[in-house]
């Protein structure tokens, strides 16, 4: 349902601001609108407050009888991924066509959460992910199974409350490592490409996580291709 509302909203231009730097695109029209501070937002019965990413209030955009609406506010309020892309200039809302959600996997482990004080990160809601930051965690670790059905694996991870040092990624059944490598706090939500052609299960490895340090890893904008 949720979804069919997303789309609903694109196909009926009740559409979307987003402050990801499309305006630096070379396509763009000058136009008259305005932002209509009359114009309340609900959703499920539910007073909805846009805002940011930054969690500044935005207000809606009325143009030729139209109003627009911040894509990501109210991706948000549905609980459905959005994404940006800035080498293609795209907005993605829901699933990535051109991959496959780890999320389609079974987690049952006690790191899946989809407690919002675990699943928000920088202003966005990635609705469901594994998150583990502990006192006395040093080491941390997860295993994946595309099955061989994949050549690429697109890994997105973010440091919680420190640095993490090392990440190491590897084929479960040969030991080999695949690839390894740090994410910083000022890395912010950071992607990590691994090729994973013929590997039937992938064993992701955190070392060197000292005292409340951890990790975020969105299932919804993570995926094989």
């Amino acid at each position: 349902m949720q979804k069919k509302v997303v789309s609903a909203l694109v196909g009926g231009a009740l559409l979307f601001g987003t402050t990801m730097g499309v305006y630096a695109g070379s396509n763009l029209q000058e136009i008259k609108a305005y932002l209509n501070g009359d114009m309340k937002v609900s959703v499920n019965g539910q007073p909805l407050q846009l805002k940011d990413a930054q969690g500044n209030p935005l207000l809606p955009i009325t143009y030729k009888g139209s109003t627009y609406l911040p894509v990501r506010s109210v991706s948000t309020a549905l609980n459905v991924p959005v994404d940006f892309d800035p080498k293609t200039n795209t907005v993605f809302i829901g699933e990535r066509s051109e991959g496959v959600p780890i999320l389609n996997e079974k987690f049952t482990n006690s790191d899946y959460s989809k407690d919002k004080k675990m699943t928000v990160y920088n202003g966005k809601d990635y609705g469901e992910v594994l998150y583990d930051v502990r006192a006395e965690l040093r080491v941390g670790s997860f295993i994946l199974e595309p099955k061989k059905k994949y050549k690429k694996l697109y890994l997105q991870i973010a440091a919680i409350g420190k640095d993490i040092g090392k990440i190491k990624i590897e084929d479960s059944d040969t030991k080999a490592i695949l690839k390894t490598d740090t994410v910083a706090l000022s890395d912010g939500m950071k992607t990590i490409e691994v090729d994973i052609a013929g590997v039937d299960s992938v064993y992701i490895y955190f070392e060197n996580l000292n005292g409340d340090a951890g990790y975020m890893v969105p299932l919804t904008t993570s995926y094989y291709k």
